[in-house]
């Protein structure tokens, strides 16, 4: 009977350990009260819940309700939900994919439309002034500055189904946060499971959306090369049907090429991966000897992607094995500085340190 006992005292030790990881496993799942979301008929106490109105999908708030709130915190608490921000003031800095409070002014932070993605979801106040088409635009198709959104088939999350039933915003994005897969996404063959919402994209989702240090960040997916236009035209970039925008090759940097295809696509970085290029390549190995292997520690300024999917980050960066991407130099919704830059460009000099020299350490 004792030992009756004791096993079933280390099986709910065992139990409670587990209980206490989850946190960490699902933070980016939501949970909790479905009123914490939800609202049936947008109607409380003879009140509107939305005074704008009612959302899709039954929702109290749209994509920037819940993720742009513009307060002091980079990472907001809804019901027992954790909510990442990408509006807001936070004094500790930004999560991995930026703030758009660059663009917007927002608390004070200096406002300029050069430094992000200029979604509309914002308001007109703040579309794109300069570029009417994405910069670096291989064909015509992409959002334009009067289009572009956060979700759906003019924007980055979710389904990016380009046909006349393709839809726009929380609708692209149905499903997704219940079904959330958190840390190695080596499948993304739906939006719940591809990286950060990036339907198609592989990675590794480091927790509470931060790329803290070279032992705590994101992992991004690579290729040893870019996609190639010129091999079988649009197919050899996207869906074959070309009906859903997301990357064959399923890389960031092929994300990110589906508007800026000048930028990644073979053809557009000179027409193979050898230097010189015309363009700053991306997705192609990062070459070993000289002055890039002197990058052996993870910079969080200068990120790498893997060809292989991690479960896990590392700390080491290797020449001749990883591979130079977008993210490498760029953030995702905005930054400090102009062209959505990790650093100011503007200021780095040969001999000095950061920026441009995290990699090419010999200049």
């Amino acid at each position: 009977m004792l030992r009756k006992c004791n096993i079933i005292i280390a099986i709910v030790f065992v139990l409670s350990i587990l209980v206490v990881s989850l946190p960490a496993l699902t933070e980016a799942t939501i949970t909790g009260e479905c009123s914490n979301c939800h609202t049936m008929h947008n109607s409380q106490n003879g009140s509107a819940v939305n005074a704008s109105g009612p959302n899709e999908l039954l929702l109290k708030a749209d994509c920037l309700g819940c993720h742009a709130m513009g307060t002091a915190n980079r990472i907001e608490t809804l019901g027992t939900s954790s909510v990442p921000q990408v509006l807001h003031t936070d004094p500790a800095g930004d999560l991995a994919g930026g703030n758009f409070a660059y663009i917007t002014g927002t608390g004070g932070y200096s406002a300029d439309d050069t430094h992000g993605h200029n979604v509309i979801d914002f308001g007109v106040a703040y579309k794109e002034d300069v570029n009417y088409n994405p910069p670096g635009a291989y064909h015509a198709g992409q959002p334009t500055a009067d289009e572009l959104t956060c979700a759906g088939k003019n924007g980055c999350h979710g389904i990016r189904e380009v046909s006349s039933s393709g839809v726009t915003g929380i609708l692209a994005l149905k499903g997704a946060h219940h079904g959330n897969v958190n840390g190695q996404l080596s499948v993304a063959d739906t939006v719940a499971n591809s990286y950060r919402f990036l339907w198609g994209v592989k990675g590794y989702e480091a927790g509470n959306w931060q790329n803290i240090d070279s032992n705590n960040h994101n992992e991004y997916f690579g290729a040893s090369s870019p996609l190639d236009y010129n091999t079988t035209g649009c197919g050899s970039c996207h869906d074959s049907s070309v009906t859903y925008v997301k990357p064959n090759n399923q890389t960031i940097s092929g994300f990110c090429g589906g508007c800026h295809g000048n930028f990644h696509l073979l053809d557009g970085i000179g027409g193979d991966t050898t230097a010189p290029f015309t363009r700053h390549p991306t997705d192609i190995i990062i070459p070993s000897g000289g002055e890039f292997d002197a990058y052996t520690t993870y910079n969080i300024d200068a990120p790498v992607a893997r060809t292989t999917v991690p479960s896990a980050p590392s700390s080491t960066v290797s020449s001749g094995t990883d591979v130079v991407m977008c993210l490498s130099c760029h953030k995702a919704h905005a930054t400090a500085y102009p062209d959505m830059l990790r650093w100011d460009y503007t200021t780095i000099v040969t001999g000095g340190s950061g920026g441009c020299l995290i990699c090419h350490t010999g200049k």
